[in-house]
């Protein structure tokens, strides 16, 4: 009896690794990267940040620099 036990456990540890093993991939996350467009050539549409022009890369980097300086919490408490 003590050995159908040991069965029983052994076959509850594999079926919940096996379980585990079979989750489905993020397709979320594939959607998002476009590798065929540069980021910094962006949607024209009104989401966009002032100054900022789609497909010139020089704006594009000033207002993410820009973006980022204003979340920095040394910039923010000089």
């Amino acid at each position: 009896m003590k050995l159908h036990f040991k069965t029983l456990g052994l076959c509850v540890a594999a079926a919940t690794l096996l379980v585990a093993c079979s989750e489905p991939p993020e397709i979320a996350a594939k959607v998002a990267k476009r590798p065929d467009v540069a980021p910094y050539m962006g949607a024209n549409d009104g989401f966009m940040t002032k100054g900022w022009t789609p497909g010139n890369q020089a704006s594009w980097t000033e207002s993410t620099d820009k973006r980022t300086q204003g979340q920095n919490e040394y910039s923010r408490v000089k």
